[in-house]
């Protein structure tokens, strides 16, 4: 039986590797996912501010620094709103102001849309128009399916996305996961893919998560997910040569007793630490991540390692192969808490060109004792910049498609009408520039004049925009249609209320 990992509310296994083809799958019991089982019964839930089941998080707390004040957040999604309208302007001349507010965490409203343009999955989409409805109407690969369908309810089973079975969230995350074995038949699918897609899934619609799981497979993490997993043991090897720099202690600790990298790094870089952090340290590191690269999923394991075992005092107690590893499976909360993790990921020393140092370095020796490598992947990308600089978008492929049109009151669309209509002269025509100029040199004149005149004309100007915003109220609203039509209720199971809210929560939280 798997056991439950309450960190962020989901199940883990006890398997070492992800791989779907050649290891076993954890055998649960055929309820053992259902909603009654989970003390759910149907019955109306309470779920926390990201949506997993009230109490699922061990390490959940009311103070977050996500809880900035609400006109601090409004400033900043205006800033993240203006830096999507514009970004490839941005990325080119500003990205440093781009990585800060991404260290500073992205507004949740916005989350997704701008995880999609940090990864390149935006770009990739436009330029591949239909390419996911041809995928997803495929039927896979039998052999693909099965493992898929048995993985479904292993992800975060106590979030209201994913906790019934057969609910609009598994749906979804099935969707997502078999159009990726048909993208790549040659790489399948990896059990670690599913966290992936399923945190993806909580942020936008299938269609942009699966954009955004082909660039994480593809440019974040190449190899990642590959037969024989060696791009992961790979990175193994350059995160224990990082220790010896961040911390000698750890680095003498972890050699002493003969424990290799891939005991404790490989659930914390192939689902970057999406099943090891609370909730709020996950999105923070996400937002880094999605922007710098894989250097962040370097810095968390190094911070983690040294907090635990940097320290002679601390080390006395877990003098062996196993106390060790106990420590590491159970990670102090205060290591993991947002603020703290944030800030020390953002101090460490380590850069991309520490990384890929080390990597070649790596990379030598283990073409001297095994040869080489046997799965062949592309360069890695480190973040955002290097993807647009290697595929250079469009205007075309940067712009933005909302897919919830809120249809705004007639007073709202006045508004709107009147702060960009032209000022019209006395012949009902619009003014140019020169008569703009001329109509308010002569309205200080007036007032240098006296107040009467100044006064009256500023009521005949009032009146004129309230005919023009009474004009606009009258215009009938734009009808725009849904690209993503509501999936249908499936025929063998009811929906639920956990499903039901996961849907309208994942659109509200992406396109707000």
């Amino acid at each position: 039986m798997a056991k439950i990992q309450q960190g962020n509310g989901l199940l883990s296994s006890e398997t070492k590797s992800f791989k779907g083809t050649t290891e076993s799958v954890d055998k649960l019991d055929d309820n053992s996912s259902d909603s009654a089982v989970n003390g759910l019964d149907n019955a109306e839930v309470q779920t926390d501010k990201y949506g997993f089941i009230e109490g699922a998080q061990q390490y959940s707390s009311n103070s977050s620094a996500e809880d900035v004040p609400p006109e601090i957040l409004r400033q900043r999604e205006a800033k993240w709103l203006d830096m999507l309208n514009n970004w490839d302007k941005w990325m080119a001349k500003r990205h440093k102001k781009v990585k800060v507010r991404c260290q500073k965490g992205v507004p949740p409203s916005l989350r997704g849309r701008a995880w999609l343009y940090l990864s390149g999955g935006k770009v990739k989409k436009e330029q591949n128009l239909g390419k996911f409805q041809e995928l997803d109407s495929q039927p896979g690969d039998p052999r693909w399916l099965d493992v898929i369908e048995k993985d479904l309810h292993r992800q975060f089973p106590f979030h209201e996305m994913f906790v019934a079975r057969g609910g609009h969230g598994q749906q979804d995350l099935f969707r997502v996961l078999k159009a990726y074995t048909l993208h790549r038949p040659e790489e399948g699918y990896c059990q670690a893919q599913a966290p992936i897609a399923a945190v993806l899934l909580m942020h936008m619609p299938a269609e942009d998560a699966f954009w955004g799981l082909v660039q994480i497979c593809e440019k974040y993490l190449p190899g990642y997910y590959s037969a024989g997993l060696e791009a992961i043991q790979l990175d193994g090897e350059i995160l224990f040569a990082l220790l010896k720099r961040a911390s000698p202690v750890a680095h003498r600790h972890l050699k002493k007793h003969k424990i290799e990298p891939i005991l404790y790094m490989t659930e914390w870089f192939m689902c970057a630490f999406s099943r090891t952090l609370p909730w709020a340290s996950v999105l923070r590191v996400w937002d880094m991540f999605f922007c710098e690269g894989v250097k962040i999923i370097f810095r968390v394991g190094l911070v983690l390692l040294r907090c635990m075992l940097g320290s002679q005092e601390k080390l006395k107690a877990y003098q062996g192969q196993y106390e060790t590893m106990e420590l590491l499976r159970h990670i102090e909360p205060r290591y993991m808490h947002e603020t703290f993790l944030v800030n020390e990921v953002i101090e460490l020393q380590v850069s991309e060109r520490d990384v890929e140092k080390e990597h070649l370095s790596q990379l030598r020796r283990w073409k001297e004792s095994r040869g080489e490598l046997h799965a062949k992947s592309p360069p890695r990308m480190h973040g955002a910049r290097a993807i647009m600089s290697a595929e250079p978008p469009s205007r075309q492929d940067l712009r933005q498609n909302p897919t919830i049109i809120v249809e705004s009151p007639a007073t709202a669309t006045a508004t709107t009408t009147t702060a960009t209509a032209p000022a019209e002269n006395a012949e009902g025509r619009p003014a140019s520039s020169a008569e703009d100029k001329r109509g308010k040199k002569g309205k200080r004149k007036t007032k240098g004049k006296g107040e009467k005149e100044g006064e009256a004309e500023g009521e005949k100007e009032g009146e004129e925009r309230g005919r023009t915003a009474e004009a606009a109220a009258e215009l009938p609203p734009v009808e725009v249609t849904n690209p993503y039509p509501a999936l249908a209720e499936p025929e063998d199971s009811p929906s639920t209320l956990g499903s039901q809210q996961s849907l309208s929560s994942a659109e509200h939280d992406t396109y707000l």
